[in-house]
């Protein structure tokens, strides 16, 4: 091994990121109040920040600041004042997920170490170069990841200088990062805003195979994977629990440090994981690392299993039952050892300090003298420090402009900040009746901030410049929205015959190998604009790069940041699909200035407010969905084996390529949600409304370029589709006509068409 393997750890709260610093953790990722992905968490102020961030570093430990979330337009005034007071920080690195943040941080504050977030779901070797342009220096990969696959990613990390890192313990999520909209299709609780309902935990009525937590996974823990994660070039162990508390985060990091420490001196795995279950836990599982995925990966408890487990152990080293006392003895030992926990956690971290460092400024000077500071600060856990600075110029004699102590405190006041109490401002040295220019004051000022920022300048506050917004290209066409189609069915090429409308076809999420089908059938149907989804492992990306390579479109659709980067190498224009979940300026200036994109889709998540004032860049369209089954979640795991139940045992590539079950699952609310898995398709859970907003098409036709229908079917399930083109004809004429009033025939026939609808969404917003 040649590489160093950095362990780190989640911090929701002060405690919680105190107890990862003292138990070992070479970094630690937090968020502040807002915009990182675990609003959950109690989270920590900028004051608290900057205190923590030098405790930190006093323990060789790095700090990373999550801002993990999608970005909507009205916000990027206030992230740029933020973004200001932090790159003028000791910072070690911002973790992001919007390609607009990625953008201005690249442009506008250089300085700052930008991670990818694993919710920008990184599972293929094309994403690593599109993230590296966008100026990543390390990815956080997804969960869902094998060690074949993260091996392969992470030999092309190290072509392109970018580290990995992978989720070594915690919560699992069922639902691919990034791809999941449980309830934000709803209510606007988004996993991408950090407002994650956990739905996958909820209890559903029992199943027809006797479930009542179905989609409810364990926690991952790779414990006993890390020689395999180190061998496979992995340079972060990550550990998941920004919700968790102080106990929690110290047991799990201790054991974690122990294990590698270990296993670094020896060549052995010396600890046995038996201290991870003292503390929450829904049980453990690597099934997703190992590739075998099973029905064991699910609990039928979203609770702490910490107890079952304790008496789980206790049964099992006893050579016969156990009486209801002796479990009661079980379980108050194990309560026991928690309250061990908490004391020798608070004992722990009780002297650690992330207090302001106080500050004394001290200013002296007489006449043809040089003003002069001292500069003393003081503080728990820090030695004295005493530094001074001097003017240029020399005090001269003034009665009308004299410096006194009321000027020194206006002057000076902005030192009493997120660092720093300014105890005292002493004047006590300072001749009355003595002038200096007031630039002397200001250099003196500056000089002062920079060496208390180990000599490095302070950057002024940017302000963003104004984006441009231009019109659409074709003038011609600037009031009206042209209508597009998808589709995914080979007969549907069909359809062709009666439109002129754009047509999309919905390309596979695997393939066999070697597959070639779709080659043949891009190139005898050059109409169709291939459209590309949105995971792409393996050798299913490697399948998609040869349909375009050996296709060579003119145009795609891609919903994968990997086939979007090999597709701007190739010289092939591309549209931003709606799963890349295009939500501001930022992001489309990025995707169009870094990789020559042609258009975006608006997500679907943001309302009419939220997207209204997104300026478009020069020679790009701008495309919205306006029919389409509701996606919830897309996973690698079965959905079938928890609900109507599967007789092979795990699955394998045959399930992926030719299962095409479906079904549904109802809450304890008495809402259904369909399960829907298409051949050669991930299994996925629907709403069982379809998205349908036909309010869009008079609202903001000025903005959008085209309009889209998916006539796909997926989700759908049992249903009846509608006559695909009788949908089509109604929807062209609706868009040849976008003020018709509800009472409409256009309006009053797709509502028959689509009896079971819904475009809550486009009002809730996030």
């Amino acid at each position: 091994m040649d590489h160093k393997i950095e362990l780190l750890a989640p911090g929701g709260d002060v405690d919680a990121i105190k107890a990862a610093i003292i138990a070992g953790a070479d970094a630690v990722y937090c968020g502040l109040d807002t915009l990182n992905a675990r609003n959950r968490a109690a989270n920590i102020s900028f004051e608290q920040l900057i205190g923590i961030i030098r405790l930190a570093h006093q323990y060789e430990c790095q700090i990373f600041l999550t801002l993990n979330v999608i970005i909507l337009e009205r916000e990027f005034k206030s992230i740029a004042k933020l973004l200001s007071k932090l790159v003028n920080t000791t910072l070690d690195g911002v973790i992001v997920q919007d390609i607009g943040m990625f953008n201005i941080i690249k442009k506008h504050f250089p300085t700052l170490d930008i991670h990818a977030s694993t919710q920008l779901t990184t599972h293929n070797i094309g994403q690593i170069p599109f993230l590296k342009k966008l100026g990543t220096s390390r990815v956080n990969l997804s969960r869902e990841l094998n060690l074949r696959e993260i091996t392969a990613i992470t030999e092309v990390c190290n072509e392109y200088n970018v580290l990995t890192e992978v989720f070594v313990h915690g919560s699992l999520c069922v639902a691919f990062s990034g791809l999941c909209y449980s309830t934000s299709a709803s209510v606007g609780n988004s996993g991408n805003r950090g407002r994650c309902s956990q739905a996958c935990r909820e209890e559903y009525e029992t199943t027809p195979s006797g479930h009542n937590f179905p989609l409810n996974i364990k926690d991952n823990s790779a414990f006993f994977d890390l020689p395999a994660l180190i061998d496979a070039g992995v340079h972060s162990f990550k550990i998941e629990g920004r919700i968790k508390g102080a106990n929690y985060v110290h047991t799990v990091v201790d054991s974690f440090r122990k294990q590698i420490d270990g296993f670094l001196n020896t060549g052995e795995l010396t600890q046995d994981g038996e201290r991870l279950y003292k503390v929450f836990n829904r049980d453990f599982s690597n099934a997703f690392l190992r590739g075998d995925l099973n029905q064991s990966m699910f609990i039928d408890n979203p609770r702490d299993n910490s107890k079952v487990h304790a008496v789980s152990k206790f049964k099992a080293d006893e050579s016969q039952a156990i009486s209801v006392v002796q479990i009661q003895d079980v379980e108050q030992n194990l309560q026991t050892d928690k309250n061990d926990i908490e004391a020798e956690v608070v004992e722990k971290i009780k002297h650690l300090s992330i207090e302001k460092v106080p500050l004394t400024l001290s200013f002296s000077g007489q006449l043809e003298q040089p003003l002069t500071v001292t500069v003393t600060t003081t503080g728990f856990s820090i030695e004295q420090n005493t530094f001074t600075v001097q003017s240029t110029s020399l005090l001269r004699a003034s009665d009308n402009a004299s410096i006194d102590k009321a000027t020194i405190e206006k002057r000076f006041k902005s030192f009493n900040n997120a660092e720093f109490l300014l105890n005292e401002l002493n004047c006590d040295k300072l001749n009355a009746g003595l002038s200096i220019p007031f630039k002397e004051l200001t250099a003196l000022k500056n000089q002062i901030a920079s060496t208390l920022n180990n000599a490095v300048d302070i950057i002024p506050e940017v302000t963003l410049p104004k984006l441009v917004s231009y019109p659409k290209s074709d003038t011609a066409k600037a009031s009206k929205a042209e209508l597009s189609i998808l589709i995914c069915d080979e007969a549907d090429v069909a359809l062709t015959e009666v439109t002129d409308a754009d047509i999309y076809f919905k390309l596979p999420d695997a393939y066999k190998r070697g597959c070639t089908k779709y080659v043949g059938f891009l190139r005898d149907n050059p109409r169709l604009i291939p459209w590309f989804p949105a995971v792409l492992i393996g050798k299913d990306y490697d399948a998609a790069v040869t349909i375009l390579e050996q296709v060579k479109p003119e145009l795609i659709v891609t919903n994968n940041t990997g086939i979007a980067y090999k597709a701007n190498a190739l010289g092939i224009k591309w549209i931003a699909g709606p799963f890349l979940n295009t939500t501001n300026s930022y992001a489309l200036l990025a995707m169009k200035e870094d990789f020559d994109c042609s258009g975006a889709f608006i997500s679907n998540e943001i309302n009419a407010m939220q997207m209204k004032h997104i300026a478009r860049p020069e020679n790009f369209k701008l495309f919205y969905s306006i029919y389409h089954p509701i996606l919830l979640m897309t996973s690698r795991q079965c959905f079938f084996q928890q609900s109507v139940g599967c007789e092979k045992p795990r699955i394998d590539n045959g399930c992926m390529l030719s299962c095409d079950k479906s079904t549904s699952i109802t809450n304890l609310k008495g809402v259904s949600f369909a399960i829907d898995k298409q051949k050669a398709g991930y299994p996925s859970i629907y709403n069982q409304d379809q998205f349908l907003n036909m309010e869009i098409i008079e609202d903001l036709s000025d903005l959008f370029d085209s309009f889209m229908i998916d006539l796909t079917n997926i989700g759908a399930g049992d249903k009846a589709s509608p006559d695909k083109a009788l949908l089509i004809s109604q929807f062209e004429e609706l868009l040849s006509n976008k003020s018709q009033d509800e009472a409409s025939p256009v309006k009053q026939q797709l509502n028959n068409l689509v009896p079971e609808s819904t475009n809550i969404q486009y009002h809730n917003g996030l």
